[in-house]
């Protein structure tokens, strides 16, 4: 599946699963997208994701990217003055990915500074999705939450 075409699948997932355009700064992402739900283990969420088409990125390119995608997701959740648990999605699309760079994006600190952001790869060539496993004991419901989304939204 060439890149124009998974973008135009994900555009369609994130609308049929409610998931809206984000309107103003987003940090050079673009688009980037935003829904808002209520997770039986984790409380009220506010999900942000966003595919990026860079061109043969390499490792520290993946954990630099999702930092960014952190500030993004800190600015736009430090607004608001409720409760609520912030993940952010940023999908790398990349051809045949070296298994550092899959690494890199499964290895990647998810949580910090009170936000949770998950650098998933996709594997235009052979359409598969990388993404974190859900571990066995602790933190497992965002994990679990992080599965279901990306299976949803970037599964295609």
């Amino acid at each position: 599946m060439d890149h124009a075409q998974y973008r135009d699948a994900v555009v369609e997932n994130r609308r049929k699963h409610g998931f809206e355009r984000v309107e103003g700064d987003t940090g050079g992402f673009d688009p980037v997208w935003q829904a808002r739900d209520e997770d039986d283990s984790i409380g009220a969420i506010i999900a942000l994701a966003t595919v990026v088409d860079e061109p043969d990125p390499d490792p520290d390119d993946i954990v630099e990217t999702a930092d960014a995608f952190r500030e993004v997701l800190v600015d736009h959740v430090d607004d608001r003055r409720e409760s609520v648990t912030p993940l952010g999605y940023v999908v790398f699309l990349v051809s045949d990915p070296d298994p550092s760079l899959v690494d890199a994006a499964c290895s990647y600190t998810v949580a910090r500074r009170r936000t949770n952001v998950f650098p998933v790869i996709y594997d235009c060539e052979g359409e598969t999705l990388h993404r974190h496993e859900v571990p066995r004991l602790k933190g497992r419901g965002i994990y679990r939450r992080q599965a279901e989304d990306t299976e949803r939204l970037f599964d295609v």
